[in-house]
């Protein structure tokens, strides 16, 4: 189970946070500061897969409930974000690597050569987005084009003004893998 997405800047500013299991408002807090600490203090060569920090790791329970309980931070970091995952361990980390790259090629799309900024002005098709992947901490859907036209269908995405021209986060993306 996916217990949170998370995107962040790289000045640690939130972009999305997004919470399938309640937490107290501190311990998101803290745990939104924690998180972004440790990946951003990685170096690029690191796998992108690290354990839970202590504030949610699960403490002495039994093997049933060790399973439920969120323990494995998944991250990617394109351009001037990182996405990142934290799940339960019957999550397949590279499964998740490959949801978040779902995530932001279909921002891409939709965006047409997304950015940070689309991501503040525009946060209802970042979360049209993630809906449309992601219910309750499940994933349902991973094929890019459903994705994308479940969104338009919603008519969530916003457009842009006709004479706004940018080279947008897109080059800057792909390039950062």
């Amino acid at each position: 189970m996916i217990n949170a997405v998370l995107v962040f800047n790289n000045n640690g500013q939130p972009r999305l946070t997004k919470f399938y299991t309640q937490l107290d408002t501190a311990v998101q807090q803290r745990l939104l500061s924690e998180i972004f600490t440790l990946v951003a203090a990685r170096p690029p060569s690191s796998c992108n897969f690290l354990p839970l920090p202590p504030l949610l790791a699960p403490s002495s329970r039994t093997s049933t409930e060790h399973n439920d309980a969120p323990s494995l931070v998944t991250y990617r970091h394109y351009a001037t974000l990182y996405f990142i995952l934290i799940s339960t361990s019957t999550e397949s980390p590279l499964a998740l690597l490959d949801l978040v790259q779902v995530y932001v090629e279909a921002l891409d799309r939709l965006f047409e050569n997304v950015c940070e900024l689309d991501l503040i002005f525009n946060f209802e098709t970042l979360h049209a987005v993630l809906a449309e992947m992601i219910v309750g901490g499940v994933v349902v859907e991973t094929g890019l084009e459903k994705v994308v036209e479940g969104v338009r269908a919603q008519g969530r995405v916003a457009k842009r003004p006709v004479n706004e021209t940018r080279g947008g986060l897109s080059q800057g993306i792909w390039a950062g893998r």
